[in-house]
């Protein structure tokens, strides 16, 4: 069985000795992978370029979030480097538009908002000092991507419905929080299975624990590319 684009697994790992130990226990059933915060300070970029070069796509999950100049610069940068398909910044107008800046004409790396993370829930949202509910928030926020022409979106599966119907066919919808049945949800607030994101419109999973932390990680990952195969690309 071979790997399914759709599926991006994050190395959330100490180090990059760790990271590069994990890319190799899963071989082949995996070729998308996420860098984010944690692999930054520890040699992230360079493990980026590594991937790429060796054929595998690779999410920056960097979440940029800053005044615009700043984020226009650095979004440059990192799309100049060549070491990304995906990137994140927050999506709030102003630093999605920087973002689109940066890009420039680049249109290999894709910019992706990210709406609310699935971490928090409604309660979480209003005491932040929110007056929306979650879906408001990611409907407001989905809607601010395409205007500032992103290319998709970062929502929990329980918002993918929503983000498809907005965005459309060609629209990005990575969805984080994806938990299967046989493993337990961590601390992802809003989490639902592999089949039920595809369904609701997910076109790129992001799924950690259950396969980084499993015994047998690349057994796990071709468990998930199995249960993916049941809704088609």
């Amino acid at each position: 069985m071979s790997a399914d684009p759709r599926l991006i697994i994050p190395l959330d790992l100490p180090g990059r000795a760790e990271a590069e130990a994990m890319v190799e226990r899963l071989g082949d059933s995996v070729s998308f992978y996420k860098i984010g915060l944690q692999l930054l300070a520890v040699g992230g970029m360079d493990m980026a370029r590594d991937l790429k070069a060796r054929g595998r796509q690779v999410f920056l999950d960097w979440k940029l979030h800053d005044i615009g100049a700043t984020v226009e610069k650095a979004t440059a940068a990192i799309v100049g480097s060549g070491a990304c398909d995906l990137l994140t910044v927050h999506a709030q107008p102003q630093v999605l538009a920087a973002a689109v800046r940066g890009r420039g004409g680049d249109r290999q790396a894709k910019i992706l908002g990210v709406t609310v993370l699935t971490s928090l829930s409604g309660q979480d949202l209003a005491e932040i000092g929110y007056g929306m509910g979650v879906e408001q928030l990611v409907e407001r926020r989905i809607r601010q991507a395409i205007d500032a022409g992103a290319d998709g979106v970062v929502a929990s599966p329980h918002e993918a419905a929503l983000a498809r119907r907005i965005g459309g066919p060609d629209f990005l919808v990575v969805t984080p929080g994806v938990r299967p049945d046989w493993s337990g949800k961590d601390d992802q607030a809003r989490a639902a299975t592999p089949l039920e994101a595809l369904q609701a419109g997910a076109s790129h999973l992001v799924c950690g624990r259950p396969v980084t932390a499993a015994p047998e990680p690349r057994a796990a990952a071709l468990r998930l590319v199995d249960e993916m195969a049941r809704q088609p690309a």
